[in-house]
């Protein structure tokens, strides 16, 4: 379903004249060797450019469209049209002398056999070269002068014949596509992917951009061990599929890896997505929903936008007209030695992920210290809630980002490690921020529990709920604020001692704490000590005359959000806004 979804998406980028044609890639290309009419080496051309991205004033090779690379391991392996100094000048490089000459042999064997029946000048004059050239004199060529230490470092080189490169010549491409398409492979099989009969491909070519994966791309499919095979069947002829599905299926992911724009990554997983109509508007905005946070002013428009694709209404968007209905993909990738696993695949349409990603931002939102605050929780944002603060190398736990990611965009469970995740941080650090909080009333909406009482799953305070655990965290808001107009300073260090025991084994702290707010009352002044007096009596009413000896987990989450949505009121009421019973 990957590998058809992926070709399909290939063929939607190639009516749209977006990516290469089977059998053509894109290579980086260091130098041009000009030919004659009778196949000599005229002079050397660079083609190194200065880095695109301005950072630095190093020079960098420009990407040529030519035919396809092979996929090399240790044999030798030409390519038409463009290689390094051993295969097309038979230099000596890191195999040595007798390695370069057979390599150069290789390459001019695959010209002649492409090329032999070729009329046109150009492949005349490369023919010729091929002939003609002597790897023995190749170090004293002059036009090689001045860049031998880049050839044999390793710079690809291609062909320039009469100011024009010898790919862009009709007969060539043409000889080129035959040979391409003539070559025996793996054998004919029935495809997997789309279900024609063709000659299989054995090795499929390589998925480049994945982060943690080798630089040189890792395989998506792929057997390297007699256990993996079956019927006498050798690498990925197990499950065959034909050369233009594998061509055609790495066309497409690879072109979805090289998008910066259209990917991101958490964890160890690269994950890429698209529209089946190749449109970027929808990717662009499946980002905004799920990664960014808006300015104000643009998080109106996106939201009349998001409104209408989840009713199923179209949308317009970056001046393209977005259909609720269009298919979706979404696809995760790890690293795992020199393969790729696939973490995460779905398939939905756009309308419906939408649907999905607002559903989770309308849990998530929570009462926040400023009231101009973006609501928006961007999936980085809510990650990091995760991780601890200053920590050298911030980072979420893999499989606990991976299934997050997959419950909001379909609209399941959120895993249990993102709740014990936050716990953790709110032990450890005694902090109950607007993240951990928002967090904290998503996961109870989502997965609801007979321990956290639902009518307090609420944006702000609810003033009238009577849960114990939820009353609790209030008290000890109201507790510590005491403390604080008490003593100045000292607020920090009531939180550093009881917090931990006050959200597990309330018996144990409270009655303490009570006794305490008694005397530090005594500090106040009439009107600030008849203000809070009222609080405690409204609170102390609904706990009763006994505090629980322990809470379990859902409780705790109850304290923490009761105490939370209690610090939020109370800013609230200094600010004058509303401050009880938010839905």
């Amino acid at each position: 379903m990957i590998l058809r979804a992926l070709v399909e998406y290939y063929e939607t980028l190639a009516r749209q004249g977006k990516v290469l044609q089977p059998g053509w890639g894109e290579a980086k290309i260091s130098y041009a060797l000009c030919i004659d009419e009778a196949g000599r080496l005229e002079r050397l051309v660079s083609l190194k450019r200065k880095r695109s991205d301005g950072k630095s004033a190093a020079m960098e090779p420009t990407p040529v469209e030519l035919p396809a690379p092979v996929k090399r391991t240790l044999g030798i392996a030409p390519n038409f049209l463009w290689d390094n100094a051993g295969y097309l000048l038979g230099m000596e490089n890191k195999g040595g002398p007798g390695r370069s000459r057979a390599c150069f042999a290789a390459s001019r064997e695959l010209h002649k056999a492409v090329l032999s029946h070729t009329g046109s000048p150009a492949a005349q004059a490369l023919l010729s070269f091929f002939e003609g050239w002597d790897p023995e004199t190749a170090f004293d060529h002059p036009a090689l002068q001045g860049s031998l230490e880049s050839l044999l470092a390793g710079a690809n080189l291609a062909f320039l014949y009469q100011g024009a490169f010898l790919q862009e010549d009709p007969e060539i491409r043409r000889a080129w596509q035959d040979y391409y398409h003539a070559a025996e492979s793996g054998g004919e099989a029935i495809c997997l992917v789309t279900g024609d009969r063709g000659s299989a491909q054995p090795v499929h070519p390589p998925i480049k951009g994945v982060a943690g994966a080798l630089p040189a791309g890792a395989a998506l499919v792929s057997f390297n061990a007699p256990a993996f095979c079956s019927y006498g069947r050798e690498q990925s002829l197990n499950a065959p599929i034909s050369r233009y599905a594998a061509f055609a299926y790495a066309a497409a992911l690879n072109r979805l890896t090289a998008d910066e724009e259209h990917l991101f990554r958490i964890g160890d997983m690269t994950v890429v997505f698209w529209a089946e109509n190749g449109q970027t508007a929808y990717s662009d905005l499946f980002r905004s929903l799920l990664l960014e946070k808006p300015e104000p002013y643009l998080a109106i428009r996106l939201q009349k936008i998001a409104e209408d694709l989840r009713e199923g209404r179209p949308a317009v968007y970056e001046e393209a007209r977005l259909d609720p209905a269009m298919g979706f993909h979404v696809l995760g990738l790890s690293p795992n030695a020199a393969r790729l696993s696939v973490r995460l695949f779905l398939r939905d349409a756009f309308g419906r992920f939408v649907r999905n990603l607002e559903r989770h931002q309308e849990r998530l939102r929570i009462a926040r210290p400023f009231p101009g605050e973006g609501e928006r929780m961007p999936l980085g944002e809510l990650l990091e809630e995760t991780v601890r603060k200053n920590a050298r190398t911030p980072s979420p736990i893999p499989e606990m980002a991976g299934e997050t990611l997959r419950a909001i965009l379909d609209d399941s469970r959120y895993p249990a490690t993102l709740l014990h995740s936050v716990e953790i941080r709110i032990r450890a650090e005694r902090e109950v921020t607007p993240g951990r909080a928002a967090i904290l009333k998503a996961y109870y909406l989502k997965n609801p529990d007979p321990g956290f009482p639902k009518e307090v799953l609420k944006v702000g305070l609810n003033a009238e709920s009577s849960n114990i655990p939820y009353t609790l965290g209030r008290l000890f808001s109201e507790l510590e604020t005491i403390q604080s107009a008490a003593e100045p300073g000292a607020r920090a260090g009531m939180k550093r001692k009881y917090w931990g025991p006050a959200s597990t084994t309330p018996n144990l702290v409270f009655p303490i704490l009570m006794s305490r707010a008694q005397q530090q009352l005594e500090e106040l002044d009439e009107g600030t000590r008849s203000r809070y007096d009222g609080r405690l009596a409204e609170l102390a009413e609904k706990l009763g005359e006994s505090y629980p000896a322990r809470m379990n987990l859902p409780q705790q989450g109850a304290f923490q959000l009761g105490y939370y949505h209690q610090v939020q009121a109370r800013s609230r009421e200094r600010g004058g806004g509303r401050s009880t019973n938010e839905s």
